[in-house]
């Protein structure tokens, strides 16, 4: 694999100062002045666990050119399907296969979830990012209007989203440690908890004592997405920063497990690389969590890449809209009871559609932007700047609109679904 950065993901950079340029295309162009990703950087928890080795080993190790219809068939066939079954359901075989995929995949669904269908939505606090990851809206050398909220401008979003009827929210933020501080992130979390049943975060990973801190702030689950799996193509996108060091932030979810969390949720970004190794780990990391940690509720997602500000050329490479279906598919068949989240980067109809075969959990209302759930939910202007978005979104439509869409198709919308006593 070359190690120069794919030239589809540049981003513009005339409006860099000449140093930081400079500096941006070395990181580039020459290996040599990277650290390397496969080291921990000073303050970065080890833990003891064998979760990453099995999932690199399965996932170097998957050929999936070898497999044949009467494999798939034969994964179709059985009451539960095991990993080499998984590997079957993911490989190009079962593409013309894809509709009895579908059938059991609903089945499954409808069996462990009803008609249900969870509704949620984010709300990005600052965009600020020291990272430079170079597909990303946010990373640290594109040209954005960067904005941290206050707490009380934050308090003003989460009461605008609660009014229309949400209950559960994901909180954001760009990935940088200076301007988004762990207890900044905790602040925002405590003022969540007076709005929303249900509370995530997406945050950069942390530690586990800062786990076990977000839970007492009100964190109910942790999202960290591992974007790709596969350790070279991770290296070349990843240039700059903490997201840089990848054994560190596959290892989020089970730190987040042991400092006490309900729930996490993870996957890679498809289009980043190879989509089918990516999904196979994704839903082996997973189900390799679940196996050891039986009392978390494991969620899996299944984002594409997506345009950002200053390129508009982004597409998720030979992930279309068949492929990723198959994935879902292979996903609620290998894991029966998993959460599957399909966010607002897919469009509509594909969402409607996924979320009667697979899928039970859907974004609404949705902004990856900063301070602007005013201006988008009650159509006044925003009394605050608003930050750039992160990328753009496909699927725009509102909280009520979403509610009643789930209804008309013979959906149950769901808000919460927890109790606390």
């Amino acid at each position: 694999m070359s190690s120069q950065v794919d030239n589809r993901y540049f981003i513009d950079s005339e409006t860099l100062s000449e140093q930081a340029l400079k500096k941006k295309h070395s990181l580039e162009s020459d290996p040599s002045v990277r650290s390397n990703h496969m080291e921990y950087m000073d303050g970065m928890e080890r833990i003891k666990s064998d979760i990453m080795d099995k999932v690199l080993y399965e996932m170097n190790n998957y050929d999936y050119s070898v497999y044949t219809a009467k494999d798939v068939m034969r994964a179709l066939s059985k009451e539960h399907c095991d990993i080499e079954d998984f590997k079957a359901l993911l490989s190009p075989a079962a593409e013309p296969l894809l509709e009895q995929m579908a059938k059991k995949a609903r089945l499954e669904t409808q069996k462990h979830f009803g008609n249900t269908v969870y509704l949620f939505t984010p709300l990005y606090i600052a965009n600020y990012c020291e990272n430079y990851c170079v597909y990303c809206g946010f990373n640290c050398y594109n040209n954005i209007k960067r904005m941290k909220l206050n707490m009380e401008q934050i308090e003003h979003e989460m009461e605008i989203i609660a009014k229309s009827g949400m209950e559960e929210i994901l909180i954001l933020t760009g990935e940088s440690h200076a301007m988004s501080s762990i207890e900044y992130i905790g602040e925002a979390c405590k003022l969540a908890r007076k709005y929303f049943r249900m509370v995530g975060v997406e945050v950069y990973p942390v530690n586990t004592k800062d786990y076990e801190y977000l839970h007492e702030c009100g964190v109910d689950y942790v999202t960290v997405f591992q974007e790709t799996y596969q350790s070279d193509r991770y290296e070349e996108l990843h240039l700059l920063g903490h997201k840089r060091i990848f054994p560190y932030r596959f290892e989020a979810q089970e730190r987040a497990l042991m400092a006490g969390m309900r729930g996490v949720a993870g996957s890679a970004l498809l289009g980043l690389s190879d989509f089918r190794k990516d999904a196979l780990a994704s839903a082996l990391h997973m189900y390799y969590l679940q196996r050891k940690y039986p009392q978390a509720e494991i969620s899996l997602s299944c984002p594409r890449l997506r345009p950002i500000i200053n390129n508009e050329t982004i597409n998720p490479l030979d992930v279309h809209e068949r492929q990723l279906c198959q994935v879902l598919c292979a996903y609620r068949i290998f894991m029966p009871f998993c959460g599957i989240t399909v966010s607002s980067r897919e469009s509509k109809e594909f969402r409607d559609g996924i979320v009667k075969i697979a899928a039970t959990k859907v974004s609404a209302g949705v902004s990856t932007g900063i301070g602007d759930h005013e201006s988008k939910y009650t159509g006044k202007e925003s009394e605050v700047a608003e930050g750039d978005e992160q990328f753009e979104i496909n699927d725009s439509r509102s909280f009520d609109k979403m509610y009643k869409d789930m209804s008309d198709e013979g959906l149950q919308p769901v808000l919460n679904d927890y109790l606390y006593v």
